[in-house]
């Protein structure tokens, strides 16, 4: 029997034959049950990428899939082998399991206002693909972000300080056109969409256990845009 990941809503996914679950329903069940290690090694980075704009096809059309959260609490209470890995924002509207349409141990989920990596979600990043066999990251900023704004408009508040920092990288490479301030909602996503690609730069130039991975072929890092007005996700590069 083929994996749940073959089918979105009854349509295959690159990668499996078209035969196995000819109905939407039968397509549900299977999206229902637990990601294990064995489903985990046969998919490739790619594959990872196609289950998660699969999900999120899914979410803008307004047909989650609905499972039995108890079910998938046991069923994976011995270990666990997510597909893919999401680096966002904390932003309450860019939530990544509704936003890719993913159950509970699907996906590892890596979250700090402006989306940005440091040692930190750079080790998570390295256990979560090395360690764990996660096929895929992705770097997912959003519209209007808050991080953004601040970092333009180099906000000082206690800790949010050293933190905005992170992002004046993107500030500095964004092109200007107007006044460089948050009011400025062009300057605004281009900082946003420059933040999201510096990080996936960082990703493989920070970390010699990531870059390894992307170049083996085992592991496939890409940037990604949420816009909070319509829902909808845009891929990058």
């Amino acid at each position: 029997m083929l994996s749940r990941r073959a089918f979105c809503c009854g349509l295959p996914v690159a990668g499996f034959a078209a035969t196995a679950i000819p109905t939407i329903a039968r397509a549900e069940v299977e999206a229902c049950e637990a990601f294990t290690t064995d489903l985990q090694k046969a998919q490739t980075p790619d594959d990872a990428i196609a289950m998660l704009k699969s999900g999120h096809e899914r979410f803008l059309a307004g047909k989650p899939v609905n499972c039995d959260m108890m079910k998938l609490v046991h069923a994976t209470e011995g270990g666990q082998a997510p597909f893919a890995c999401v680096i966002g924002c904390i932003d309450s509207r860019v939530p990544p399991e509704l936003v890719f349409d993913q159950q509970i141990g699907d996906i590892f989920t890596a979250r700090v206002a402006g989306n940005f990596v440091n040692t930190d979600i750079l080790g998570s990043m390295e256990f979560a693909t090395k360690v764990a066999g996660a096929k895929a990251i992705v770097v997912l900023g959003h519209s209007s972000c808050g991080a953004i704004k601040g970092a333009i408009d180099d906000v000082k508040l206690g800790n949010l300080t050293a933190m905005l920092a992170n992002l004046q990288p993107a500030v500095a490479a964004a092109p200007l056109e107007g006044e460089k301030s948050s009011k400025n909602a062009d300057f605004v996503q281009k900082v946003a969409d420059t933040n999201v690609m510096l990080t996936v730069e960082k990703l493989t130039k920070d970390s010699a256990v990531l870059k390894e991975l992307v170049d083996a072929g085992a592991l496939k890092i890409v940037g990604a845009m949420h816009d909070i007005h319509t829902g909808k996700v845009t891929f990058l590069g």
